[in-house]
């Protein structure tokens, strides 16, 4: 993957990064496996904003991408690489020995013709799925499936990548790219290797427009606001926030500092926080 600059012919355009999709082996998508989603800018069924920053952006279509990854035992040929506009990552289009076409999530080394399995006597390579509990220690795995049978449902992201870190009874010990160490099923599934296009997190937009390309409308300061607008707002220009207990959102609540996982249930999986911290 590279990183292309563009030539200052406007101020926005100095600073401007693209990526040269050099991996991509066709511009048009496999047809059958497209569906049209319609948008609704971030609004309810009354019309309002109830989603802020969302809106406009070009028109696009949803790639079905197979995250079940049920077909095991049927060996797979990579026929294209592609764009997906709705993910970081890009996909890969494969034929079956059964003549069925799936999309899949491509990894770093993925190129035309490669041939990927979903089975545990599979060898542990890049792109080849398989029970996490049969994946070597110290591998790279994406795709990750963190209930028995739901899907791969973390880690598939653009250059994401989780490390098996050990297996112990009825469980694997992952290290997720957040650096938490979590427990996860040796019965779950997951493929070898590391999401594809690791670089689109070093791209500049470079201007506003591009943004609004991709559907994103404006983000004001608060403090660039009214009193009445925003708890920051108000004052002669910039101000600082000036509040005792520290930033708050739009309506009033902290905003920084303030613990917003919900799903406690699912604490007892964890075995060391992102920050380091050891659980229970």
């Amino acid at each position: 993957m590279w990183i292309k600059k563009y030539k200052p012919t406007t101020p926005s355009r100095r600073f401007m990064t693209g990526l040269t999709y050099e991996e991509l082996t066709t511009n048009e998508p496999f047809k059958p496996l497209t569906v049209s989603i319609q948008r609704h800018a971030g609004r309810n069924s009354a019309g309002r904003i109830s989603v802020r920053h969302q809106g406009a952006g070009h028109k696009k279509l949803y790639r079905i991408v197979d995250f079940k990854l049920d077909k095991t035992g049927i060996p797979a040929r990579v026929e294209t690489v592609e764009y997906d506009p709705y993910r970081s990552a890009f996909i890969a289009l494969v034929c079956y020995k059964d003549g069925e076409r799936r999309y899949v999530l491509a990894h770093s080394e993925m190129q035309v013709g490669d041939e990927i399995i979903n089975s545990n006597e599979a060898k542990p390579v890049a792109g080849n799925r398989m029970e996490i509990g049969v994946i070597p220690t110290g591998l790279q795995v994406h795709n990750v499936e963190m209930i028995v049978g739901q899907g791969a449902s973390t880690i598939r992201s653009a250059g994401a990548s989780a490390q098996v870190l050990s297996q112990e009874g009825e469980y694997t010990q992952l290290k997720m790219p957040s650096g938490e160490i979590r427990l996860v099923h040796k019965k779950c599934s997951a493929t070898i290797g590391v999401v594809s296009n690791s670089d689109w997190n070093q791209i500049t937009i470079g201007k506003a427009g591009r943004s609004r390309w991709m559907g994103r409308r404006p983000t004001v300061l608060g403090s660039s606001m009214n009193p009445v607008d925003h708890p920051h707002g108000g004052g002669e220009g910039h101000q600082s926030v000036g509040q005792r207990k520290g930033p708050k959102t739009p309506w009033g609540r902290l905003a920084r500092g303030v613990k917003t996982r919900s799903r406690k249930s699912t604490d007892r999986w964890i075995l060391r926080t992102r920050t380091g911290k050891l659980q229970g």
